[in-house]
């Protein structure tokens, strides 16, 4: 019996057996202050191993990789190597690696995540390079000088190739959203200056928030001339389409995985970048809508009442849009044809989940567990990433127009009630992504048996904070 029960006046003659049977026999559920081990490495031996780590982590973060699978690999590549006692902690814009030792005074190392730009043929190298090492055998040094290699490598594509897929996108967006085959074809060439314009600010430093403010009002000046011209289209489709691939869908969908999974400051970065990022959508629209009323050409943006789309359209489109994403974020064309199939899959659960009754975030959620399964089952054993089939195929099903909406009703309209009812849907629309991914991939951990330890010991994370 505990010292302090049995000098406890009101428990002191409890008996030993009676305590013996209510009292626990298990370690805590999660480790608790535990002690250091003892360092079997010199010190140049162990700061090459926790600077190789570093920069694996480091670089999977620079190329779209979510905070869970970062934290597991650098755990993973650094046991490799004998570092066991690893700490690691990720936000939104740097890395911090620490290597405690009982006999030594603890190593640790920080690197700022200086770009985030998706690229999955990197993102897949940088993984395969992480999976060799934590299989044994390869040198430190050999391992950092392969990591040069992946990283300094030329893009996959030209710049004309990655435009044409955020092109492709804005089109089949076009088609989804109930437009023609001549709002389809206005949305991507829209969608292309669109890319051309921001490559050429970003390499002048503009800040992202400009960049979306100037990317908006370019899609919202087009349809202004088009509606100017007497172009018999539906310019608010135009519009929506060509400026969807601005929208931060995408960045709300990783904001609640982070969260679920566990890191609730990424997805608080997160999550106000998309605060931000849509926030220069709406003053880029606003300001053109003001100038455009003034000329005496009343645009309206936002079209709620979008006419129905066959399913074949859709489904068709859906595989392109997710396809023509894989491709904008540098995927090779094996990964592009997997995504364009996850797309397809996505809409297909979506359409037979909405068929039957369920609401917008029910159905997406429903695609997406589908989607998180099919990627922990398939992406082993094809070598591609998780996220080829598990991001891009939820693209389709991404509620940034939904954000487009709910802002531009409060901002433009005065719509407040509107505009919020718009922003609580896309926030259970992109919750429900988030939460079904992560359950499809959890279900499918079993089957694939692809998860170690330190795939478990971040998923423990959900259960603590930061």
């Amino acid at each position: 019996m505990p010292t302090w029960l049995r000098t406890h006046r009101p428990f002191a003659r409890v008996p030993e057996r009676a305590w013996r049977a209510i009292a626990g026999n298990s370690p805590p559920t999660a480790p608790i202050g535990l002690r250091a081990q003892p360092s079997r490495m010199d010190d140049l031996t162990a700061h090459a191993a926790l600077e190789l780590a570093l920069r694996i982590g480091e670089s999977m973060l620079s190329v779209g990789a979510p905070a869970a699978d970062v934290t597991a690999t650098v755990l993973r590549v650094a046991a490799a190597y004998g570092l066991t006692s690893c700490q690691v902690d990720i936000t939104f814009t740097s890395i911090t690696v620490s290597y405690d030792r009982e006999d030594a005074v603890p190593l640790t190392a920080v690197r700022i995540v200086r770009t985030s730009r998706t690229d999955y043929t990197r993102l897949q190298g940088i993984s395969d390079l992480a999976r060799t090492v934590a299989a044994g055998g390869l040198d430190v040094e050999e391992a950092h000088r392969r990591l040069d290699r992946v990283v300094s490598a030329p893009a996959t594509y030209r710049r004309a190739v990655n435009a044409l897929g955020w092109a492709g996108v804005a089109g089949c967006f076009g088609l989804v959203l109930g437009g023609g085959w001549l709002e389809a074809l206005l949305a991507a060439l829209t969608t292309a200056l669109i890319e051309q314009v921001l490559r050429a600010l970003g390499r002048h430093s503009l800040p992202p928030f400009f960049q979306q403010v100037a990317g908006a009002a370019l899609a919202t000046g087009v349809a202004v001339l088009l509606l100017a011209w007497d172009v018999d289209v539906r310019t608010s489709l135009v519009v929506a389409a060509g400026i969807v691939v601005l929208l931060a869908g995408l960045s709300l969908v990783s904001a609640a995985q982070d969260a679920i999974s566990g890191f609730p400051v990424t997805a608080a970065a997160r999550a106000f970048e998309v605060v931000t990022l849509t926030a220069g959508i709406v003053v880029g629209i606003a300001g053109v809508l003001d100038l455009a009323q003034r000329a005496g050409l009343p645009l309206t943006v936002v079209d709620t009442s979008s006419s129905p789309v066959p399913f074949a359209v859709a489904l068709a489109a859906s595989a392109g849009i997710a396809g023509f994403w894989s491709l904008a974020c540098h995927s090779r064309p094996r990964s592009v044809v997997l995504a364009a199939g996850a797309g397809a899959l996505a809409w297909t659960t979506f359409w037979a989940t909405a068929d039957v009754g369920a609401g917008p975030a029910l159905a997406s959620g429903v695609a997406a567990v589908v989607l998180g399964f099919s990627g922990e089952v398939l992406t082993d054993r094809l070598r591609v990433p998780t996220q080829v089939i598990a991001v891009c195929g939820i693209v389709p099903l991404l509620p940034g127009l939904a954000i487009y909406h709910g802002l531009f009703a409060i901002v433009v309209d005065a719509d407040i009630e509107g505009g919020l009812t718009a922003l609580v849907g896309a926030a259970a629309v992109g919750l429900a992504l988030a939460a079904g991914v992560t359950l499809g991939e959890y279900l499918g951990r079993p089957v694939s048996g692809a998860r170690d330890r330190y795939d478990e010991r971040v998923r423990r994370r959900a259960m603590t904070t930061e």
